[in-house]
């Protein structure tokens, strides 16, 4: 996981590198214009030689990085054309220096003080950039952009909008201009990247929605700041990464006395008269995961139906039911005469929560537990508003969509959950439970008040199925987790990365349209070999 950082704290990283380190303010700088250039070279084929490149900077430190940037560039033989929006006089310290030199160097310098001097040189220039470079206003922007450089800045996206004169690359230094790097609302018009280039850790703006729908791809580098540094700094805001899951599959991998009864059991209690199918895709995502053995525990009138299309590996057993077909409370002592060997529960998917019975049933489930539980859909609706305080031994793991999380909160208010990160945090610590916050970006919060945000997934995971298919895997590792003695956070925090990249290979392969639950955990098995090859 990726500590996030506020402006306050990076500058404060910075300083620190410089007066504890010795590493001059201009050789970070340096390195990070080193790391914009690199990036977009490669991103070009391997070279930028014979490239035109626009590259647009402020008066600030992120012009001065965009300042080195030309440089860096031009003398890699690229086409520079490098318009800073103020003149050298209004730049100062490390910025100055790199504009100084750029203006030696770069082959067309522009000044531009109004959109009239702007609309003057777009009308003689060709406008058929390879690359347009934002380094206008980097992480200390509170304040939506002045007009005249917001419509600037719309302009050059309508530029990289428009298919018959296409900006092959937009690339943003450090954050979009046109974002508050410590906030996830846009100030304004926002420089629409394809790539953007953050250093020495991702800042609010890059990963929280809406905002991070500006960045494209985020791409962070190092630039010298000692990671004892990052590691004191005061941020419980993280951004999961490749490595988080990478680090599960090798702690659980499969050894040579790996078996059933060592890969955990994962019960999934499931389904209702009218909704078997989310109890077969809840029980077929949890024995994809990994897990030894997989029960699903059906109310008795559904379990034929579960029993014909669930995977043949996945136990089904039939609980007592309500006249319409859900759990009865009298299940819960049933279910209680088989968990001898059960690691983890899940209870929800499909469940139905309509009835009294039922939501006493899944009360009981929870608060006579032996086990860790993970509760999705009906079974959070049965416990809203929610008023249970979990505990690390038997932990709970809550998977709420925003409409759910508002009922756990016990309110219809929208705006007690715009602030997500918060919302979840506050949460998690006020009840003690891992709460797993499904959208966008989805946020898994911790009851210490660490939350993590993850990259990946898409929207063509919004359809219906996917949530009981994250619930199975997300149990199908706790089940795994409990038998190797893994930390459970850690564990879910992997599952929700495997799941989201899962989404994205099914949007590669079908398209965002017709990928179904199904064709996400298909494509488990892809994501396993990619991120763990030894697992074949």
């Amino acid at each position: 996981m990726q500590k996030v950082l506020t402006a306050e704290q990076m500058r404060e990283v910075d300083r620190r590198t410089t007066e504890k380190y010795g590493i001059a303010s201009l050789l970070l700088m340096e390195n990070a214009a080193q790391a914009a250039a690199r990036t977009i070279s490669d991103t070009l084929g391997g070279s930028a030689a014979g490239r035109s490149v626009l590259v647009l900077c402020g008066k600030g430190n992120n012009g001065g990085d965009g300042a080195a940037v030309a440089r860096i560039l031009c003398l890699a033989r690229a086409s520079v054309e490098l318009v800073l929006f103020g003149t050298r006089n209004d730049t100062k310290g490390d910025a100055r220096t790199n504009f100084d030199a750029a203006s030696v160097i770069v082959d067309d310098f522009r000044e531009i003080e109004s959109g009239e001097e702007w609309e003057e040189w777009i009308a003689q220039t060709g406008r058929n950039w390879d690359v347009v470079v934002d380094a206008i206003f980097g992480t200390g922007l509170n304040r939506a952009i002045d007009p005249w450089l917001a419509n600037i800045v719309s302009n050059i996206n309508d530029l990289n909008r428009d298919d018959q004169d296409p900006a092959r690359l937009a690339l943003s230094i450090d954050i979009p201009s046109g974002l508050n790097s410590d906030s996830s609302e846009p100030l304004g018009e926002v420089f629409q990247a394809a790539i953007t280039i953050t250093f020495t850790a991702p800042k609010p703006a890059n990963i929280l929605t809406p905002a991070s729908g500006f960045n494209g791809e985020l791409i962070v580098v190092g630039i010298g700041s000692p990671h004892e540094l990052l590691d004191s700094a005061a941020s419980h805001l993280y951004l999961a990464e490749r490595d988080d899951a990478v680090g599960w599959l090798v702690d659980s991998e499969f050894t040579n006395n790996s078996y059933k009864n060592k890969r955990g059991h994962a019960l999934i209690v499931a389904g209702s008269k009218n909704y078997t199918g989310a109890a077969v895709l809840c029980g077929d995502a949890a024995i994809r995961s990994g897990a030894g053995l997989v029960t699903v525990a059906v109310p008795e009138g559904s379990r034929e139906s579960v029993v014909a299309r669930v995977s043949p590996e996945v136990m089904v057993r039939s609980i007592s039911e309500t006249p319409d077909g859900s759990a009865s409370e009298r299940a819960a002592d049933e279910v209680a005469e088989f968990l001898d060997n059960v690691d983890v529960i899940a209870v929800g998917s499909g469940l139905s929560s309509k009835e009294d019975e039922t939501r006493r049933f899944v009360r009981r489930l929870i608060e006579e537990r032996s086990t860790p539980v993970v509760i999705d859909a009906d079974g959070l609706t049965a416990l809203s508003p929610f008023d249970i305080t979990g505990n690390i031994e038997l932990p709970l793991i809550l998977t709420p969509h925003e409409g759910e999380f508002l009922r756990l909160l016990g309110t219809q208010d929208k705006d007690a959950i715009k602030d997500r990160v918060a919302a979840v945090r506050d949460f998690a610590q006020k009840h003690n439970v891992i709460l797993v916050l499904k959208g966008e970006r989805v946020l898994v919060g911790d009851p210490s008040g660490d939350v993590v945000v993850n990259p990946r997934g898409n929207s063509g995971l919004g359809k219906a199925g996917n949530g009981d298919t994250l619930t199975g895997l997300i149990t199908g590792f706790v089940a795994q987790a409990i038998q190797m003695k893994i930390d459970i956070f850690e564990t879910v925090v992997a599952a929700v990365y495997v799941a989201g990249l899962a989404g994205d290979i099914a949007e590669q392969s079908y398209g965002k349209r017709v990928m179904t639950a199904s064709d996400v955990r298909n494509c488990f098995a892809e994501v396993f070999a990619d991120l763990d090859p030894g697992s074949n």
